[in-house]
């Protein structure tokens, strides 16, 4: 008998530039049956193709420098990346996928697996040897395909410990081998609801926050591996993935499964009610000990053969067209986001720059310390001149309570309104009442119808004691505010050093307190003053006065017949009884109007004088007594020193060295670009 002969449907291994998908396979595998036919009739051999880029030389470059700024953490810059991200609910099977693209085995075992974020770049290689290696705690650590699951979960426990917790430090494994597609892809933790043994009770959320930080950037592309067994609504990673990606523009889903729940697997692909709008790949995931090849070769027939899932259009099965589609997105990603991405990396180095400039000299002798002390004195007392003499705020733009000439007025005018709304100040209150009683207790032996000048002394002076702790609480008020703003400005321009901070604010706290007394003090004496003698040259008090006096005749008729009577200039008043005392009233109607018309005078005295004390009090603080105070204050025993100023403050020298470092890594990230942005330009212009 004539043995058969094996037909041997060759799918041949792809080159570099193209990449086999399952359409292809199919393609192939009639070309292999033909040139079986031409040596005879036999079994059919399928032989996987190995996964190959099909990025040229002008995309793995660009891919090369995003994995350098990666790793240059420029992220924590706030320069975010293209990321194709991997999330998925535990058990959907988004290990197999990953294991799938890389060609190697990944940790296996019972609850989360993934406990870290594991950044993966995998590299297409020439080398028929495999290149692996782990970069995690500031150091590399070089492994094989048999040692490299061992490999990633020692590194994990050196990240995240021992047992189950997770973190959310990155580990990443660089994966270079031959017949892989060019990605570099973030596998993020399973999604778990129910903590097990060993893990803590708010694991779902710590999950939830390290997907949510990856997925959110919209440079972010989400891969959501979703299991076939599983209604897709239901699944939490369509849930989180959604609540980022309403539209769904980036994000794929990947179908694990496929063969264990074919029925119906292509209506919800097509049907697509949770809105992936990158599409499906259904694929279907490595079974037991077989080789990655044979699981290729496995689920190439199973989409071409089975009943059900040969009806899914071949451009969505398989993990070569996964792995076309993954690297097409990146290339995607990259190319819509290098333009900002420069823009970001050369706005943040500028920025760092700028603020790395105001950060003060350090200083190595007396003569700098002083150099620097007379400069911070100068600089401060110019920021004053403007904000309180002059009256400018482009310093502080932004901030009202700076802008001093508006916020002095709005205090001394409820100031005024204080005096003015105040009881003493109504002229229409106990009308007459007061100036009967003073005028009864004042009988002596003397001509009638005259009144001494002691009675209206009597009479101010109880209104000027009923107002006395107004303009006390303006004082307290007024130097509060001068405080703040002088406390402001000082403390802003000595921040930069450490050891002059202590004595710039006790200087100024204590120039503000001795300023307040002195002001405490002048304020008593103007009260004092305006209880001791009644006089003014204001041509207003007897214009006032006569016009007041004039409606007297007015008053006396009416006085015994109504029971009020509008009075113009003091309003509406209620009429005394005049049974009691009727021959006091027309002096008592004369002592009223003359306070009333002579209490105006004082009340604008007051707010005059103040202002003009606050003028005066402010341009000394400003122009003498500061600087005084400050350096008395480095020169006092108790004081820091001058030569104290030449210590670093650790703030500062935290601050230097993180601006150093940033600045030093945003160069090296820009020079990275340059050289891709040129030669991305040179190799167009030689198209």
């Amino acid at each position: 008998m004539k043995s058969k002969r094996k037909r041997t449907a060759a799918v041949l291994y792809n080159k570099p530039t193209s990449i086999t998908t399952a359409s292809d396979l199919s393609h192939q595998e009639n070309l292999a049956k033909k040139e079986g036919d031409d040596h005879g009739s036999g079994e059919l051999v399928l032989v996987a193709p190995p996964i190959a880029s099909s990025y040229n030389d002008r995309i793995r470059p660009v891919l090369d420098a995003v994995d350098k700024l990666r790793n240059l953490a420029v992220m924590e810059e706030g320069v975010q990346l293209p990321t194709i991200v991997v999330v998925g609910d535990q058990s959907s099977g988004k290990s197999s996928v990953i294991e799938s693209l890389a060609g190697i085995n990944l940790p296996r075992g019972q609850g989360i697996c993934t406990r870290v974020p594991l950044i993966m770049r995998l590299q297409n290689h020439s080398s028929p040897l495999p290149e692996l290696f782990l970069e995690y705690d500031k150091k590399v650590v070089r492994t094989d395909e048999e040692h490299v699951s061992q490999a990633i979960n020692k590194a994990t426990q050196v990240i995240a410990g021992p047992g189950k917790k997770i973190s959310k430090t990155p580990l990443t494994l660089v994966v270079k081998k031959k017949g892989i597609p060019d990605l570099t892809m973030v596998d993020l933790p399973g999604i778990t609801r129910v903590p097990v043994h060993g893990q803590p009770e708010n694991i779902y959320d710590q999950i939830k926050d390290i997907i949510m930080e990856y997925i959110k950037p919209e440079e972010s592309i989400i891969i959501n591996v979703l299991s076939a067994t599983v209604d897709f609504p239901t699944c939490e990673s369509i849930r989180m993935s959604q609540s980022v990606d309403k539209t769904g523009e980036r994000t794929l889903a990947v179908v694990t499964k496929s063969d264990k729940s074919p029925e119906g697997l292509k209506e919800k692909v097509t049907a697509d009610d949770v809105h992936i709008g990158l599409g499906y790949v259904c694929v279907r995931n490595r079974v037991g000990n077989e080789s990655y090849e044979d699981a290729r070769v496995a689920e190439a027939k199973l989409f071409e053969s089975h009943p059900l899932l040969s009806k899914i259009d071949k451009s969505i099965v398989g993990i070569p067209v996964l792995a076309q589609k993954l690297m097409e997105i990146q290339a995607r990603s990259i190319a819509r986001n290098l333009t900002d991405i420069v823009k970001k990396i050369n706005d943040k180095l500028s920025h760092n720059i700028s603020e790395f400039k105001t950060l003060p000299k350090a200083m190595s002798s007396m003569a700098e310390s002083m150099s620097s002390f007379m400069r911070v004195i100068g600089q401060v007392k110019e920021s004053l001149r403007k904000i309180l003499l002059r009256g400018e705020f482009d310093e502080y733009p932004n901030d009202k309570k700076m802008h001093c000439k508006a916020r002095l007025v709005e205090i001394l005018n409820d100031f005024f309104c204080d005096l003015k709304e105040c009881p003493q100040s109504n002229p229409t209150r106990d009308f007459l009442m007061d100036e009967i009683k003073y005028l009864e207790e004042a009988k002596e032996i003397s001509l009638p119808n005259f009144f001494s000048r002691t009675i209206f002394l009597s009479i101010l002076q109880e209104k000027v004691n009923g107002i006395s702790s107004i303009p006390t609480d303006f004082v307290e008020t007024l130097w509060s505010y001068i405080e703040e703003v002088v406390m402001t400005v000082l403390m802003s321009h000595v921040q930069n050093y450490y050891q002059l901070q202590l004595s710039a604010k006790r200087a100024g706290l204590n120039l503000i307190e001795k300023m307040k007394e002195n002001s405490m003090k002048w304020v008593s004496e103007v009260v004092e003053m305006e209880k001791l003698t009644d006089y003014t040259c204001n041509p207003e008090f007897e214009i006032e006065y006569k016009k007041l006096m004039a409606q007297k005749d007015a008053f006396m008729r009416n006085v015994y017949s109504c029971n009020s009577m509008n009075i113009e200039g003091l309003g509406l008043v209620d009429l005394v009884n005049p049974s009691k005392s009727p021959h006091l009233l027309p002096q008592a109607f004369d002592l009223r109007m003359k306070m009333v018309a002579y209490w105006n005078i004082v009340l604008t005295r007051f707010v005059d004088s103040m202002a003009l004390h606050l003028q005066l009090s402010v341009h000394k603080l400003v122009n003498d007594h500061l600087e005084r105070e400050l350096v008395a204050q480095m020169m006092a025993p108790d004081g820091n020193g001058l030569e104290k100023m030449m210590d670093e403050s650790p703030l500062v020298a935290t601050k230097r060295a993180k601006l150093d470092g940033s600045i030093n890594k945003l160069k090296e990230c820009k020079e990275i670009l340059a050289k891709i942005m040129d030669r991305t330009a040179t190799t167009s212009c030689g198209e």
